[in-house]
Parts: C-alpha cells; structure tokens; sequence
C-alpha cells in the first residue's frame, strides 16, 4: 500500500498471518477479536477481506470451524443426549413441535353459551334496530 505523494509514503502494511487466521475463523472469532489478535483496526480487516487469499482463509476457517462444531453435536446425540436430538431434528430436518389447542364442550360438542338477553329492557328504537339486524343476517332462501 502506498500512502503519500512521495515514494515510501504513509503506513508500512501490517502483516497478518494466514495461518493464524484461518485457526481464528475456525473458533468462529468475530472481526473486532481478530483484528485485537493482530493489532490492527476492524476496517483492516475489512479491507483485507477484499484480498482473494485472505477471504479464502476466512472462509476456510470458519467452515472447518462450523464441521467441527457439527461433528461435536453429532458425538452428543450418538450418547443419547435427547435435547440434541431433538434440536438437531428442528436445525437439519425442518422437525417443529405443534401444540394444538382446542376448546370444546361438554361431551366434545360445542360451547353451549347460556347467556340470554333480556330484550324487555330494550326500548321501541332499539327493538326495531334489532329486527332490522336480524332480517339482514338471515340466509337468502334463493341461495
């Protein structure tokens, strides 16, 4: 990289690693510890990141790193260990669980609601509003 107008201008390119970073990728390292290992700044990282060689190295970390995470859990549900099971099925299978609520009455028919209105304390307008409900909510004998 060069810096300035002048020849040897600006700051000297840090030297990172390819090897180190790759191991770092493979903890699953995030940019800012990465960057705190080598002694540089995130936007160096993220400028690297540009370079072909050293996204591959990123990229070959963090897969070894994702296998042997997966190797791992593997190893876990092979003893029995039913939580992994079951959260594997959900991860690698598309497996849910499904609770299904349903209300019923009584005998497995539907809610019975006794309420009744008293329509005796309901005035004349109020009456005639309700027919006039009713009369719209009836089925068309037509249809």
């Amino acid at each position: 990289m060069s810096g300035g107008a002048r020849q040897g201008a600006g700051r000297k390119p840090v030297k990172i690693d390819l090897e180190q970073l790759e191991k770092l990728c493979g903890l699953q390292c995030p940019d800012a510890e990465i960057a705190a290992w080598f002694h540089v700044s995130t936007r160096t990282i993220e400028n690297r990141r540009k370079q072909r060689q050293f996204a591959e190295a990123m990229e070959c970390g963090r897969a070894k790193g994702r296998i042997s995470v997966r190797r791992h859990q593997m190893k876990l549900l092979e003893t029995g260990n039913a939580t992994m099971a079951v959260w594997l099925g959900k991860q690698l299978l598309g497996q849910r669980d499904v609770i299904t609520a349903e209300h019923v009455g009584g005998g497995g028919g539907p809610i019975q609601v006794a309420v009744k209105p008293d329509l005796r304390r309901l005035n004349d307008d109020e009456l005639r509003q309700l027919r006039e409900l009713a009369v719209k909510t009836r089925p068309d004998p037509g249809n």
